[in-house]
């Protein structure tokens, strides 16, 4: 009452067993401190490598001590470590002991090597500082992995994704890095982004120069969990979001449509009724599981009412000599009434939107529109409004937008624009895909390279962008994730990096500027070169590790 706030840390006085202790297998840790202390979620807190099982271990306080009953027999031979980080906190003001860690050993000697290295995420995050990052390593004999249960070795990694882990034995591990936002000391492969090294490595010197590049990869079930009748539709419900929907059907886009709203894929036939068609589906998710069935999709007579129909607008709001405007559908499309699509440009100039301007990106698939307009040169207004009225589309059940739709973009001026960017991709191997992304992620220039690694780009907007390469080795145009049951990493990302700063990924861009810039490729996942001769050259990660 009156005094000094406590700023200071509980001191250690006595540690049972004693730090660094042989031959010992102890069922009780006694840690006795200079002042009262309190444990906060132990279970989850506590590091203990190599792993025990920490549901049956007990941890309280009684004053000044904290007691731990493991009720467990530990291994034999085995070098066990305790780090407490911020568990055991003084009960005043909360300050945690510094670097509280107990190392014992059961058997004649403490196992000293190491397992250190960096853990990154792939993309851009908002928040540079890493945090709940850990590192595991696998016995190799071992039958779980990272998306199944805790490893033998674990440790934190820290704000910057520097780790190591300590006091390991000599042997063959697999290694894996994971954000844990959830404490369970294993990734959540639905939430959570993990990483891994693909070989086994051998452990029997110190390795140092690990890399991990954290991304999300769903290993989990792709598969069709249902089909019904909701009206006079036929839905199928999957498991995962699929990135592809390929159907084949002689009357698809003539009676038979889609529509996919994120794990429903609704099927529609505007003739068939108490009946039923062979419809065949191939899917693909994200780390590239494929379902290819055939079906029979029947469809009803219903009195259910109809789903509205909803439009949602898109596009790029600024724009050089082309407007482009993306328009969204909740279902197939069916027609437009054109007299009621107009570009407004002034208080009272219209401009009749023509139909050679209007397509759909995905032919088979008609939920999503693009309206694409060259403006003149002799129009030298600014701002453009596209208006559709109600009723302006139809879906093929006959349902129009009830209201209004109106959508603003604005015509840059050139003088105001960057007038080249240069970016030259240093690696041989192609096809790469080029992209300048703003800082709300959303890309605003983008080039696939397929025989040149120097992408071009004109016209940009001035700002701070992030510019990225992506390294397109199966050619699909888009970036791959990894599959660790394939033993195959993500496909590469390189950003621009300012090598002066920090490698701040910052790229300004100014209205009238020409840059030549080079983006540096960054080294693969794994182990470095002068560490490869530590992977057994026949041993890899194979489905069932």
């Amino acid at each position: 009452m009156g005094g000094p706030r406590d700023e200071d840390a509980p001191q250690l006085l006595s540690i049972t067993p004693e730090i660094g202790s042989l031959n010992t297998k102890p069922s009780t840790i006694e840690i006795e401190f200079n002042e009262y202390v309190k444990v906060e979620n132990p279970n989850k807190q506590i590091i203990i490598t190599p792993r025990i099982k920490k549901d049956e271990m007990e941890v309280a306080t009684n004053r000044n001590k904290v007691i731990i009953k493991l009720n467990q027999e530990l291994e034999d031979s085995t070098t066990y470590v305790f780090n407490f980080q911020k568990t055991i906190k003084d009960i005043t003001e909360g300050n945690p002991p510094e670097n509280l860690k107990l190392v014992f050993s059961t058997g004649p000697e403490i196992d000293s090597l190491t397992f250190s290295g960096n853990v990154s995420y792939l993309f851009q995050q908002r928040d540079t500082k890493l945090k709940d990052i850990l590192v595991g390593l696998y016995e190799l004999s071992d039958t779980t992995n990272v998306l199944t249960a805790p490893p033998y070795y674990i440790a934190q990694a820290d704000s910057i994704g520097d780790f190591i882990i300590e006091n390991i034995k000599s042997g063959e591990y697999l290694a894996y890095a994971w954000h844990d936002a959830n404490n369970s000391l294993k990734a959540e492969e639905k939430q959570e982004d993990y990483s891994f090294i693909l070989d086994t490595i051998r452990i029997d010197k110190d390795i140092s120069g690990a890399k991990f590049y954290l991304t999300k990869a769903d290993l989990s079930d792709f598969k069709i969990n249902r089909t019904s009748n909701i009206g006079n539709h036929f839905d199928l419900v999957l498991s995962k979001y699929p990135v592809e929907i390929k159907i084949e059907n002689e009357s698809l886009n003539k009676e038979l449509f889609y529509s996919q709203s994120d794990k429903n894929i609704r099927l529609y036939h505007t003739s068939l009724r108490n009946d039923s068609t062979e419809v065949k589906i191939t899917l693909t998710d994200s780390v590239g599981f494929k379902i290819d069935t055939t079906l029979y999709a029947k469809f009803l007579e219903s009195e259910r009412k109809k789903d509205p129909l909803e439009v949602q607008t898109g596009g790029k709001k600024n724009f050089v000599d082309k407007l482009v405007a993306e328009f969204k559908y909740n279902k197939p499309l069916q027609k437009i009434n054109y007299d009621s699509l107009i570009i407004k440009y002034d208080t009272a100039s219209v401009i009749q939107v023509q139909k050679d301007w209007v397509f759909f990106p995905d032919s088979l698939d008609r939920t999503k529109l693009f309206i694409v307009w060259s403006v003149p040169d002799s129009i030298t207004y600014e701002s453009f409004t596209l208006s559709a009225a109600d009723s302006t589309f139809y879906d093929i059940e006959n349902q129009t937008n009830e209201k209004k739709i109106e959508n603003t973009f604005r015509k840059l001026k050139q003088e105001t624009l960057a007038e080249e960017i240069k970016v030259k991709v240093n690696t041989p191997e192609l096809p790469i895909i080029v992209q300048i992304q703003d800082k709300k992620d959303e890309i605003i220039a983008e080039q696939y390279l397929t025989e040149t690694n120097e992408a071009v780009f004109k016209n940009i907007d001035p700002g701070i962008y992030y510019i990225r390469a992506i390294i397109d080795r199966n050619k699909n145009r888009k970036w791959d994730t990894s599959n660790m049951l394939e033993n195959r990493y993500p496909e590469p990302v390189y950003y621009l990096e300012n090598p002066n700063d920090n490698n701040n990924r910052d790229t300004t861009i100014r209205g009238g500027w020409v840059l030549e810039l080079n983006i540096e490729p960054r080294r693969s996942p794994g182990l470095p070169i002068n560490e490869m001769e530590n992977i057994p050259k026949k041993e890899k990660n194979n489905v069932d590790k």
